[in-house]
């Protein structure tokens, strides 16, 4: 993939959504819920502070995070893969 996020940006790679229910029922597409979990794929370089200087990314490439449910904007890799580009605040927690 070349894509690169600039500043506190990073891109994440959906999860598939569950297929069935905790009691065996197998979810149609329509049915199906938007993921909120996925892995980071590529992160930019950090947030850029009034004082000049870089404020470090929490998250690094392999990560597994949960994130919002409209979080991201999303983009298609030219390997046709699905994928979000969000800034690291839009990001809940780190899945460790």
């Amino acid at each position: 993939m070349n894509i690169k996020p600039l500043a506190d940006r990073v891109i994440v790679k959906p999860l598939d959504a569950e297929e069935k229910t905790k009691g065996g029922i197998v979810l149609p597409d329509t049915a199906k819920e938007k993921p909120q979990e996925g892995k980071i794929v590529a992160v930019g370089e950090g947030k850029k502070l009034d004082s000049g200087s870089i404020q470090e990314m929490e998250v690094k490439s392999g990560d597994r995070v949960l994130y919002g449910k409209y979080s991201g904007t999303e983009i298609a890799s030219k390997e046709g893969e699905d994928l979000l580009i969000m800034r690291e605040d839009d990001i809940l927690a780190i899945v460790k």
